[in-house]
């Protein structure tokens, strides 16, 4: 792990050539049809317009599984990529915990971030990617409209479910062993 400016901490040297490899070895080596149906998916769950399946690169954070609105929408679109400190995710990765927002609003601190000023987003929720010790990303949610505080719990447990499945999916689609 690196310390950006900002303070956090990301994916690289020492441990880097095993974390490339064990994101080679899972398929996460760039956008994934299979992966933006998942995002596509736990995006629909949540009833939001934005998933992601972030994988954190030792230069940016890569959407590999990404849903967006489309070009038509009246809200902003997503690239696939975005800079390391950018969003919420990086909290997620270097505390090694999922996170839910339901009202970035809420916080000064939330509400002055980047992405609540580019996607007008109002309400987060993420989960670390963790597999043999390396943090490789995370999926996340990003809604326009704020909820309520007790979804929170709700929310958190889902997103973690769903980290989960993807985790699965990975591993299986790589021929790993899974656990039942």
């Amino acid at each position: 792990m690196t310390l950006s400016e900002s303070g956090l901490l990301f994916p690289d040297a020492p441990h880097a050539p095993d974390r490339d490899t064990l994101l080679r070895d899972l398929g996460l080596t760039g956008p994934d049809p299979e992966l933006d149906a998942f995002a596509q998916q736990m995006a629909h769950e949540a009833g939001v317009p934005y998933g992601m399946v972030n994988i954190f690169r030792t230069q940016q954070q890569c959407f590999d599984g990404l849903c967006t609105p489309d070009e038509d929408s009246e809200l902003p679109t997503v690239g696939r990529s975005m800079a390391l400190t950018a969003g919420f995710c990086p909290e997620v990765v270097e505390l090694r915990l999922a996170r839910v927002h339901p009202d970035l609003y809420a916080s000064r601190e939330l509400a002055s971030n980047e992405v609540v000023d580019i996607l007008d987003a109002r309400t987060y929720a993420g989960a670390p990617l963790i597999y043999a010790g390396h943090v490789l990303g995370t999926t996340c949610i990003l809604g326009p409209e704020p909820r309520v505080q007790e979804t929170g719990k709700p929310t958190l447990h889902k997103i973690k479910a769903k980290r989960d499945e993807l985790l699965e999916m990975l591993l299986r689609r790589a021929g790993f062993n899974v656990r039942q």
